[in-house]
C-alpha cells in the first residue's frame, strides 16, 4: 500500500511539474476550455431535465405492496412425490 501511495505522489508531482512548465498563456487557455466543457456539459444536463419536466404526464400508479413470500405458484401440473405414493401404497396392500 505504501508503495502505490508513494507510485501515485510521484506521478502527481511529475503532473504538477509539467503543468508549472506550460506558459501561463497556454495555462489559462486550457483552463478556459475545461471551464466551457463543464458550463457545455451543466447546460446539456439543465436543457434535458427541463424538457423531460415539461413533457411528463404527471401520472402516478399506486398499488398496494404484495408480499413475495405469500404469493401462489402455480405450476401448470402439480408434481407429485412418487417415493410416498410408492410407500402409501406398500402401507395399505393386503397381506
Amino acid at each position: 500500500m505504501k508503495k502505490l501511495r508513494a507510485n501515485m505522489d510521484r506521478y502527481f508531482d511529475q503532473l504538477d511539474e509539467r503543468w508549472r512548465a506550460l506558459p501561463v498563456r497556454k495555462q489559462h487557455r486550457y483552463t478556459l476550455y475545461l471551464f466551457v466543457g463543464y458550463l457545455l456539459l451543466t447546460a446539456m444536463v439543465i436543457a434535458k431535465v427541463w424538457y423531460d419536466a415539461g413533457n411528463s404526464d404527471n401520472s402516478m400508479v399506486i398499488e398496494h405492496i404484495e408480499n413475495p413470500v405469500l404469493q401462489k405458484k402455480e405450476h401448470p401440473a402439480p408434481l407429485q412425490d412418487t417415493l410416498t405414493t410408492i410407500f402409501k401404497n406398500k402401507f395399505y396392500e393386503r397381506k
